[in-house]
């Protein structure tokens, strides 16, 4: 059986998948912050835990950059802003690209 779709629906089901798609915030290593720092904006913000604040604190630091969260464009959009106003470089895109 073959279900067909009309233009209209296909652009309606196709909007749906990219709503749906996670996106993530990146936290970008930069030349001001101290690593501790970094590690206490993760923990007080997202409330990681220590170990986790570190480990991706590191991997920032080594890596050049980390996601730090995940979900809808929204969420993400807070996040990477709460992030900017602590004082660290981030962006967001979808997690897919």
């Amino acid at each position: 059986m073959t279900v067909k779709t009309t233009p209209e629906q296909a652009t309606r089901i196709e909007a749906d998948v990219q709503r749906a798609e996670p996106w993530v915030t990146l936290v970008w290593n930069d030349p001001v912050n101290l690593m501790n720092y970094v590690a206490y904006v993760f923990e007080s913000y997202f409330g990681y835990s220590q170990r986790k604040a570190h480990t991706l604190m590191m991997q920032v630091h080594q890596d050049g950059h980390a996601v730090v969260s995940t979900g809808g464009r929204e969420k993400v959009e807070m996040d990477v802003q709460a992030m900017h106003s602590f004082g660290l470089w981030a962006t967001m895109k979808r997690s897919g690209e």
